[in-house]
Parts: structure tokens; sequence; C-alpha cells
């Protein structure tokens, strides 16, 4: 193999589903000269869960055809490509956990292989501890260009909201158990209540990723109800907007939270309630962005790339 002191990195980077997030590290890294090459499961449509095994057998085989193909290193990203990555045996290889992978009902398949990787990223300190095995904490990285601060009154313009009303934001899909939708519409009735004035719990899900800061610039808060999560990419992007968060208390958020103007991470519906009754009451946004320069993707490219080089010298 040709020393990469010659030639730029090449890696081969697989993926089930490439959810923004994603491809926004994959373009990070190209800009600063790493060369990928992506391969993603096929089945996209069906989701992570609707996959068939004849979805597997098709990504199985998309690997190993490139197995005479110079890369320096395989990069799996969520749990499920991590058995695949390891098809390759001559390359190291560097798993990037999600979150579910840890979590969740598949939390089986990534404990049985990731030990096997030369390294390992997760997005939480709390995903590290769940994963008993040594790893680097870098979350997601948010392109702050994209996220930041923007006129709410324009913004509501181009989302076509309401500008006398107040919104709550839920950045993710009603049907998904896991974001618990319902306890969010118990939530918002409860504050409406309070408030004595309708306020519009708004599910934003589907639409282009470009759109996002948008809405996150729109909305007066951003609540979360979710029964798990690592960093959401969601709360980060809502803190590079200054967008204020009510949350559970959930992975590292009553961390990362504390320092945070205007946001607040709770134990209890009852919590949940008179907090962003407060928030929205107040009508202020938050200081997030100071915040949050630690995720930003130029910050998180470069620890990736760092873990790419203790990779390399682990082969050695």
């Amino acid at each position: 193999m040709t020393s990469t002191t010659e030639r730029s990195l090449r890696v081969l980077s697989l993926v089930t589903s490439p959810r923004p997030f994603y491809s926004e590290e994959i373009e990070a890294l190209r800009a600063t000269g790493v060369d990928v090459d992506v391969v993603t499961v096929p089945g996209r449509d069906r989701g992570t869960d609707g996959r068939r095994v004849t979805d597997y057998v098709r990504f199985y085989r998309r690997v190993l055809s490139r197995r005479r193909i110079e890369y320096d290193l395989v990069h799996a990203n969520y749990g499920l490509t991590v058995p695949f990555a390891l098809a390759q045996p001559h390359r190291p290889v560097v798993a990037s956990l999600w979150g579910s992978d840890v979590l969740g009902s598949l939390d089986w398949v990534t404990k049985r292989s990731v030990g096997r990787c030369a390294e390992r990223i997760v997005m939480s300190e709390q995903m590290r501890k769940e994963l008993s095995y040594d790893a680097h904490v870098v979350p997601h990285g948010v392109d702050f260009e994209t996220f930041k601060p923007m006129d709410q009154s324009e913004t509501r313009q181009a989302v076509g909201w309401d500008p006398t009303r107040r919104y709550v934001l839920f950045p993710y899909d009603p049907s998904r158990p896991v974001k618990a939708y319902p306890r969010a519409e118990r939530v918002v009735a409860a504050v409406t209540h309070e408030l004595d004035e309708p306020v519009a719990l708004e599910p934003v899900y589907g639409v282009d990723h470009e759109r996002i800061p948008l809405y996150m610039n729109a909305a007066d808060a951003l609540l979360l109800t979710s029964q798990h999560e690592g960093f959401p990419n969601a709360v980060k992007e809502a803190l590079a907007c200054n967008l204020p968060v009510v949350t559970t208390n959930v992975g590292t958020l009553e961390r990362r939270l504390a320092a945070v103007d205007n946001s607040f991470v709770c134990d209890s519906d009852d919590e949940l309630i008179s907090r962003l009754t407060a928030v929205l009451a107040r009508g202020c946004r938050s200081n997030g962005r100071e915040h949050a320069r630690d995720v930003s993707i130029g910050e998180t490219t470069a620890k990736v790339r760092s873990v790419y080089r203790r990779a390399l010298q682990s082969d050695r």
C-alpha cells in the first residue's frame, strides 16, 4: 500500500442512512484533503427498521467489491455497519456510533463487534460508559455558517408562520416512539392553559436541511421530550441559532445546557410545563451559540482526523 505521506488519506465510509449531519461531515473531511468514498446500505427508503436481509447481503457484496482499492482505513458510521467494515480485514476500522446503536434495541450488534475496531467515536459520555470500551467523545458538528441567528419576523414569513403567535418547535417525526410526541402535546396543551393564549406545537421533519435554520429562528423555543438521547443534533443546531431549549434530562444535556441562558433540563412533566411557560412568557433568545463553539464542524472534523491518525498508528 502506498504511504499516506505520498498521497492524501483515503477512507472508505460505510453508512446506513446518510443523514444531513453525516453528509456535512463528509464534505468537511473532503475540504481538508481526505479522499472519502461512501457506500450506503440499500433500501434507504424503508428506513433502518424496514430494511430486508437482502439489503444487507447486497451491502456486504458492495463492501467486499472495494477490497482491492488502496484505502487507508474504513470508517463505519452507525453500529449496524461495523460487522461489514470488519469484512475488510487488512485495514483499521474506526466506528462512529450515533446513539440508538448503543442505547437502543440494536445495541447487541454494536457491542459484539466494536471491540475489534481500532478506534471508536461516540456522541456523549453516557454512550462511552454504556459501551464499556475506550472511545472518543466527538459529537456531530454543526455548520455555524448555516445555523446562525436570523431575524425572527423574516424567518416566520419565509416558513409561513403567523407573526403574532407563539411557536414551539418539535424537530422530529411524531411517529418515532423514542421522541415521545404525545408527551410534547400534553406539555404544550398545559402551557397554552397557563399562558391563556394559543401556543402552536410545530413538528418539522422531512424538509430540506437547508431550511431548518429558518424554523429554528422562527420558533420561540425547542421542546425535546425524548426517552433517551446522546447529544441531539437538533439541540446543537438550536444552540447555534440562540433558540431556547426545554428538554427532558437525557444524554449530556444537563451539563451542556448548564451555562446557557433561557434553556432548561427538566426531570418531570410539571417542570417541562413550568419552564416552557417561563421561556415563552419571557420572549428572549438564549446565548447558546457562545457555548457551542466546540461542536462547530471545523472543530469536530479536526477531532475525527485525529482519531484517524490514532487508528493508523495502532495498525503499524
